[in-house]
């Protein structure tokens, strides 16, 4: 039995959730609204404040299934009940990020300024004090979505290793490299 799939989901009291008949779940809460596909294998049951999820058989596609559609839908209850937030930390001498209207314009050290359109379901903010790093965060009830446009943000600039110079999660530990030493005559 799949360890993460055969715990139960305990459902916020603000919180609820209704499976279609076409298996598609839906998860309405403070925060807002979620949907999500499950395979017609797997079936869902809710009992009072909690979700269960089940598999017919043993099968090593059930087995998949079943931890990954539980680990889903916990994604999405904890989204709509509490949200989702990641922080970015852009690093180097010169790098720059601000946003207005779900638009980040990054400075990354490029001959030209990059503006990448943040989709309405995220929002994104940029804080630069002084004598620190700028510090992009966005928050939004969709984990899988705050996940995707995070990494697209850290792949315009990725961290090299010699200086640490680039976008990496905010605490992030970077591996650093010795650089050349001179030689001595």
């Amino acid at each position: 039995m799949s360890r993460i799939g055969k715990k139960p989901i305990a459902l916020p009291s603000a919180v609820t959730l209704s499976v279609a008949s076409d298996n598609e779940v839906t998860v309405k809460g403070p925060k807002g609204t979620l949907t999500q596909l499950v395979d017609t294998d797997i079936k869902i049951s809710i009992d009072g404040s909690e979700v269960v999820v089940e598999r017919p058989t043993e099968q090593k596609r059930h087995k998949a299934m079943h931890g990954l559609y539980r680990a889903l839908l916990n994604n999405m209850v904890e989204g709509v009940s509490n949200g989702y937030k990641q922080q970015l930390e852009i690093v180097g001498v010169g790098y720059k990020a601000t946003a207005a209207n779900n638009i980040l314009e990054l400075s990354l050290g490029y001959s030209h300024s990059i503006f990448l359109a943040v989709p309405r379901e995220v929002s994104v903010t940029a804080v630069t004090e002084k004598g620190k790093n700028p510090v992009v965060t966005l928050e939004g009830i969709d984990k899988q979505l705050i996940g995707q446009v995070a990494a697209k943000i850290k792949s315009l600039r990725k961290v090299e290793p010699y200086k640490g110079k680039g976008i990496r999660m905010l605490g992030e530990q970077v591996r650093r490299k010795a650089g050349k030493t001179a030689s001595k005559k």
